[in-house]
């Protein structure tokens, strides 16, 4: 129930306004309105994927998967997907057999 109603509201509201944004795309004040939205969205995600990684990279394992994780990135074809299942799987694990 908390997932639904963290996420439901973001549907709806893209819902709602999906059909609205490109008639305000074609003034140019709103336009540049949106464009700063964008902007500030992605450096809100910036900052925090830079203060988790900085919180959660300090210890060996999370590093370690952190590396193997963009260097399969960057070096396969290997879809994201497994890569946030198989660094769970690989947490969980570690967090099994050395606490």
């Amino acid at each position: 129930m908390a997932t639904v109603g963290i996420f439901s509201p973001a549907f709806v509201f893209v819902a709602i306004t999906g059909p609205i944004i490109p008639r305000l795309r074609e003034s140019p004040i709103l336009a540049g309105l949106l464009d700063g939205a964008n902007v500030v969205s992605l450096a809100l995600m910036a900052g925090v994927t830079w203060q988790l990684a900085r919180a959660s990279i300090f210890e060996p394992i999370p590093a370690l998967i952190a590396l193997v994780s963009l260097i399969l990135l960057f070096r396969s074809e290997i879809n994201p997907v497994w890569l946030v299942i198989g660094g769970g799987v690989v947490g969980i694990i570690s967090w099994i057999f050395l606490a």
